[in-house]
């Protein structure tokens, strides 16, 4: 059994990609309406059943349904997505839609890039691993998908050394599945 490395370099190299956040505003939207009185918006209902709404500061996109349903992507923080929602917000407050002083926002996933700094042997990963817990077509896509269950992520391991772990409800969840990856890689005296 190989000793194991120390994973601070690892978890410093982590790097939140994208929040994926969703929230209501309590009651039922004109979309047809919003999509006029909104500036830089994309709203086609035969292609998309919401109103897209492209925030600049910070740089997120939020995808507004008749329901009152706000989904924000492409923060690359949660108070990034925090502050992207309040915007919208206070944005629909300014157009006289009742929003609630503080509506719940639920962080439905995060993506985090991570490096383990050297090539990776997919081959021997998938087979040291068990091929009942990873997936790897490396004609179809050039990442080995590993499913862990402590924490629920899906971590994708490159070639290159390169991860991106998906799922992630907190920074901590990329933070301790890297730290998996990283005990059972070195066990398997795959990495270091």
């Amino acid at each position: 059994m190989a000793e194991n490395p120390d994973i601070e370099p690892y978890i410093e190299a982590l790097e939140i990609q994208n929040v994926v956040a969703s929230s209501a505003i309590g009651q039922e939207i004109d979309l047809e309406a919003l999509a006029m009185d909104l500036e830089g918006v994309d709203f086609d209902p035969e292609e998309f059943p919401g109103l897209i709404y492209r925030i600049e500061e910070p740089h997120a996109t939020a995808l507004i349904f008749r329901s009152g349903k706000i989904v924000c992507t492409g923060a690359n923080s949660v108070d990034g997505v925090h502050e992207a929602l309040a915007s919208v917000f206070e944005t629909l407050r300014d157009l006289s839609l009742r929003v609630d002083d503080d509506p719940t926002i639920t962080v439905q996933n995060i993506v985090v890039s991570g490096d383990l700094g050297e090539r990776l042997n997919l081959n021997a990963i998938a087979i040291g691993f068990g091929l009942e817990a990873v997936e790897y077509e490396p004609e179809q896509f050039p990442a080995l998908v590993y499913r862990l269950e402590d924490p629920a992520v899906a971590a994708l391991l490159f070639g290159s050394g390169k991860t991106i772990i998906t799922g992630c409800k907190q920074l901590e969840d990329a933070e301790e599945a890297t730290d998996v990856l990283v005990e059972r890689l070195s066990d398997l005296s795959l990495l270091g």
